[in-house]
């Protein structure tokens, strides 16, 4: 549809979480929001997503803890934060001065600690959703992560959503053998949307000295080099649930979101190219605009999950 002189509707629906447009700040990458908010207008971003949210306090492994590897990072921060009482008491008054989404991410390593956090947060003025971040260990399963599990995943979700009001965003790990299990597990389960991917599993070593990089041995790899598996994830993941689908993982500019879209995401967030740019956000949501423009395309929801074949698609489950 061609537009005379209008600016295209950015606006997209989360289940009943509605945003501005669909360009959202990744948890632990933008901080509280207000580190940013010298650099970066904040009240034109569709959401930001605070830093992972635990019961009490938590100092983080010790560094170094980021190491920069071609084409992205490793980080093992350890969901460092200042915890959930802290971040409503000191944090959050100030976020509320904004015009734009703010989203609690929330983790824990027992399914009640989840339960917990909801709770805290349950009519909590100011956060708009949750977003639950299973890619953490469950020592009540000596150590498994909560996200490579289907049953387990779909528990932590009824948790959360027993015990809050908010509409409620499961964050699933790309460290699984077919991410559509999850996905559609999480989803049985209520959840009212699921985003991905969280950062894949990975190390680096110096080889001079034989020793890892990171005090932690392994952390979470980030930036580009995930991009194309994150955007095959998301596609799966779009091909195989009703809800909506928030894409992240290598986003540098508005081509790259574009190409989560296109695959199947509602929305999307940028997570490493922030510490890049702390202005990354709004590159990125100018670029969009501007596609649409370009393309005679009045709302963003009109491309979501088109993508097209030169032939045919071949079929999700074989990707070779």
């Amino acid at each position: 549809m061609k537009m005379d002189h209008q600016q295209p509707d950015l606006r997209v629906r989360l289940g009943p979480l509605e945003l501005k447009n669909p360009v959202i700040a990744a948890s632990g990458t933008f901080g509280y929001g207000e580190e940013y908010a010298s650099l970066v207008d904040l009240n034109q971003i569709g959401a930001i997503v605070v830093k992972g949210l635990s019961l009490k306090p938590k100092s983080g492994n010790p560094p170094p803890r980021i190491v920069e590897t071609n084409g992205g990072m490793l980080n093992a921060i350890g969901l460092a934060n200042v915890g959930v009482e802290t971040f409503i008491r000191e944090k959050l008054p100030v976020l509320r001065k904004y015009d734009t989404r703010i989203i609690a991410n929330i983790y824990g390593h027992h399914i009640d600690e989840y339960g917990d956090l909801a709770s805290m947060l349950k009519g909590v003025e100011g956060i708009a959703a949750l977003e639950v971040n299973i890619s953490c260990p469950n020592v009540e399963c000596g150590g498994m992560v909560f996200g490579v599990d289907p049953d387990v995943s779909a528990r932590v979700t009824e948790r959360v959503l027993k015990n809050t009001d908010k509409p409620v965003i499961m964050k699933l790990t790309p460290n699984v053998t077919d991410i559509r299990v999850i996905a559609r597990a999480v989803e049985s389960a209520g959840a009212h949307a699921i985003s991905l991917i969280n950062t894949l599993t990975g190390m680096a070593i110096d080889v001079d000295s034989r020793t890892p990089k990171l005090a932690n041995i392994y952390g979470g790899l980030s930036g580009p080099a995930i991009r194309p598996v994150a955007v095959f994830m998301v596609y799966q993941a779009a091909s195989s649930v009703r809800i909506p689908v928030i894409g992240m993982g290598g986003i540098m500019d508005a081509r790259d979101a574009l190409e989560f879209i296109i695959a199947g995401a509602s929305a999307v967030q940028v997570g490493t190219a922030n510490f890049v740019d702390p202005a990354a956000t709004l590159d990125v949501l100018d670029g969009i605009r501007g596609y649409c423009e370009k393309h005679g395309i009045g709302r963003i929801q009109e491309i979501v999950g088109t993508l097209k074949s030169k032939t045919s698609l071949p079929q999700i489950s074989d990707p070779v």
